[in-house]
């Protein structure tokens, strides 16, 4: 990606080097299996999920934060989160103008927290090995940028489109918090079994993937951004981050019962129709039959 002179965003909380220590702890966190291959690219509704859990009494902890004495970033470290920032900074302009043209309304940006191994965020208490993830209660997108150094080693997904890409898959889950899609599929799903409220997560990660798309389409027609080859990059790590694909390089096999997030393929489809159209209002994941998507 072109980000030579581009500006970085104001609503980046630098919380790196402070660690959190769990002081109270009851329960556990379903699907820690394969955490570092699972988990990694597991979306924005986590983060509401875990949210719910906490609140739910199923899982409590108290978290304190304190500094990080050891923690010295690396130009590395550095140079990714002056890279986040611009990112954020990019769906902040993007998405402020398509709210304005579409009628939608003020677009209210979101936070975006750096953290290194553990934070609290307004959905609870989460870990590195959570993956990146959205919390709606703060409007925040947490992220340890440790993860895409991760990524090229752990799922072979890497470039920085593809971590552009994982930046804004998260605000499109923010997208869809605005617009009241999110909070609408939240309440559906706490009223339905387990199968079947995976299926609209699924629709809801389907559709943040196309709001990535879409971003990345409108971006580019700013700014001049994308390179030849940084559609690739970010297909590629959709095609790995899909549940079918995850679960047979975990277990062997495939759980479609379990799938919340959808398969390589459908990830893939609608990332690049996002990337094709530059149009939000195309991004209807929830009126197609589910077998369909």
């Amino acid at each position: 990606m072109r980000m030579d002179g581009r500006r970085t965003s104001g609503n980046v909380d630098d919380r790196r080097g402070i660690s959190g220590k769990t002081v109270g702890v009851g329960g556990g966190i379903i699907g820690i299996i394969a955490v570092a291959v699972i988990t990694l690219l597991s979306g924005g509704s986590l983060g509401d999920v875990v949210g719910n859990v906490l609140g739910s009494g199923a899982m409590q902890q108290m978290q304190v934060q304190s500094p990080g004495g050891n923690y010295e970033p690396t130009a590395e470290d550095q140079a990714l989160a002056e890279f986040a920032s611009q990112v954020l900074a990019g769906t902040e302009d993007v998405w402020t103008a398509e709210f304005r043209r579409q009628g939608w309304g003020e677009y209210v940006c979101p936070k975006m927290v750096l953290f290194t191994g553990s934070v609290s965020s307004g959905c609870g208490n989460a870990t590195s090995q959570t993956g990146p993830f959205y919390c709606s209660a703060d409007q925040t997108v947490y992220i340890d940028l440790d993860f895409f150094k991760e990524m090229g080693t752990t799922i072979g997904a890497d470039g920085d489109f593809a971590y552009a890409y994982v930046i804004a898959h998260e605000v499109g889950h923010h997208v869809q918090y605005l617009l009241g899609t999110l909070d609408e599929a939240h309440s559906q799903m706490s009223q339905l079994p387990e199968t079947e409220a995976n299926k609209i997560s699924v629709r809801l990660e389907l559709q943040a993937d196309y709001y990535a798309g879409v971003w990345a389409n409108l971006d580019n027609r700013m700014f001049n951004s994308l390179e030849p080859g940084d559609a690739e990059k970010a297909i590629n790590a959709a095609s790995k981050i899909g549940d079918d694909y995850l679960q047979r390089k975990a277990y062997g096999r495939e759980i479609p019962d379990s799938f919340n997030h959808g398969r390589s393929e459908q990830r893939v489809r609608w990332l690049t129709k996002g990337l094709q159209t530059g149009d939000p209002l195309q991004g209807d994941t929830f009126s197609p039959a589910y077998s369909q998507l």
